[in-house]
């Protein structure tokens, strides 16, 4: 995995799950009664990953794959979609993981990870690690779930050790509960993360986790605390706020028909992204970041539903409501 040959400084190295994700074509049913399934790419970091390429970005993704067909396939579609597949590499023993979900729109998609006892993105190896590629990227992006098991957690941590707290050095906030044996032990591994990033993003519920705080402002507060430069606040129907020590902006939810909301928080993260390396004020970074959301929650799938910074304008532009996909509301 350690190809530090890689050329000039990616916009994006991300670092965390991927996944072929299995959705069903039917929604308000449950997977039992699903007929009809399509296979996507997906995984968190991925997700970023490619919503940042779709801006024409150049980004890169460390993870693990099985030596598995679905491995191959993760790989391909990742690099057709514009990220470099350069440090995605196969390990031995587990196999690529496949996630499950059930849409019941507007709010509830439950999802099903296949990928115990371990998953291969958990088996990044801090001595393989790209360092250079890390240290030298504009925005390097990981995630909570990479904590959660060795020798991921390990990896993750020479990576931090390694960049140095360079600006824009984002931590997704990410909690899953069913990766970790008790939120405790995920908030003290936050805790020790937070020491090494300047950008954290997340709701309510994983600042809970991660600092013990669910009222938004107190959450920012605490992670600016913490020494982030910038905090950020995903408050659902309340929208999201975002703060630094020196101010604070808060943006509604733009209103959108929802397919399936998976996706929206990789695609906020992705568009984050491409406003941070714009320069961006926060205010308009947000707005941007929030159109992009909306509309791949209008859409089933993640990866292949980011849009471009044409599709964000114009939304933005003309302010109307972001109705559901062509033929998505099948059921």
């Amino acid at each position: 995995m350690a190809a530090d040959d890689a050329g000039t400084a990616y916009d994006l190295v991300a670092m965390g799950r991927i996944s072929a994700d299995i959705y069903p074509l039917q929604s308000g049913v449950g997977l039992e009664d699903v007929q009809t399934f399509q296979k996507f790419l997906g995984g968190s970091a991925t997700n970023v990953a490619v919503a940042t390429a779709r801006y024409g970005r150049r980004a890169a993704l460390i993870t693990r794959t099985g030596h598995d067909p679905f491995g191959r396939y993760v790989k391909a579609e990742a690099a057709r979609l514009g990220v470099d597949p350069v440090f995605i590499t196969e390990v031995d023993g587990p196999p690529t993981p496949v996630t499950f979900c059930e849409a019941f729109p507007p709010d509830d998609f439950p999802l099903y990870f296949y990928r115990y006892p371990i998953a291969p993105d958990l088996l990044i190896e801090a001595d393989e690690l790209p360092l250079q590629a890390i240290r030298e990227t504009r925005i390097f992006w990981a995630t909570v779930t990479g904590l959660s098991q060795e020798p991921s957690r390990t990896a993750h941590f020479a990576a931090w050790e390694a960049r140095g707290r360079r600006r824009h050095t984002v931590l997704d906030l990410d909690y899953r509960p069913m990766f970790w044996p008790h939120p405790d032990e995920a908030g003290a591994q936050v805790a020790k993360a937070l020491e090494h990033v300047t950008v954290a993003v997340g709701n309510r519920e994983e600042c809970e986790v991660a600092v013990g705080e669910t009222d938004p402002q107190r959450a920012a507060d605490a992670l600016l605390e913490r020494g982030v430069e910038l905090a950020i606040v995903k408050q659902g129907p309340k929208g999201v706020l975002a703060a630094t020590r020196d101010e604070r902006v808060e943006v509604p939810p733009f209103p959108v028909e929802v397919v399936n909301g998976l996706g929206a928080g990789d695609a906020f993260g992705g568009a984050l992204c491409h406003g941070l390396l714009n320069g961006w004020d926060l205010r308009r970074v947000l707005e941007f970041a929030n159109v992009a959301g909306a509309i791949v929650a209008s859409r089933l799938e993640c990866s292949t539903a980011m849009p471009t910074e044409a599709e964000v304008e114009d939304h933005l532009a003309t302010r109307a409501p972001i109705e559901a996909a062509p033929g998505s509301r099948e059921a």
